[in-house]
């Protein structure tokens, strides 16, 4: 679901990321210099851990690209590792939709596939998914 669209004069590209529940909706325009904004809030506010906010933005630091993006997201859903995986796909898919080169090295990384990873749901007669009750023999 990548749309190119022109709105107040300015072309941006959006694009959908997801991981186990959270799904991200990120919004890349050109500008001077990358800023990341999520929910309203700056990257360092919004994932308080370093390694969350690389995961976030490693698409940029590996294509290396010269062009400068606002990235703007919205993200609902999940935890907040999964938020950060859910917004490195949106980036990966938009960057593609940006230059189609640049296909290659994300799909090498891993960033364009949707992780299909899940919550396993729970069955009767269960504890939890897999957990069974307690066996007692009197």
């Amino acid at each position: 679901m990548a749309t190119t669209t022109k709105a107040k004069d300015t072309q941006y590209i959006e694009t959908v990321g997801r991981r186990k529940e959270a799904i991200a909706r990120v919004r890349l325009t050109p500008a001077p210099k990358t800023s990341v904004t999520i929910n309203g809030k700056d990257i360092t506010e919004f994932f308080s851990l370093e390694s969350l906010r690389a995961i976030a933005v490693d698409p940029f630091l590996k294509v290396a690209l010269q062009t400068q993006f606002a990235v703007t997201v919205i993200v609902r859903g999940g935890g907040i590792a999964g938020q950060a995986v859910a917004i490195r796909h949106a980036i990966s898919r938009a960057l593609t939709e940006y230059d189609a080169e640049l296909r290659g090295i994300l799909k090498k990384e891993g960033f364009l596939k949707r992780d299909p990873r899940a919550k396993e749901r729970r069955k009767f007669g269960f504890v939890k998914a897999r957990k069974r009750k307690q066996w007692s023999k009197r």
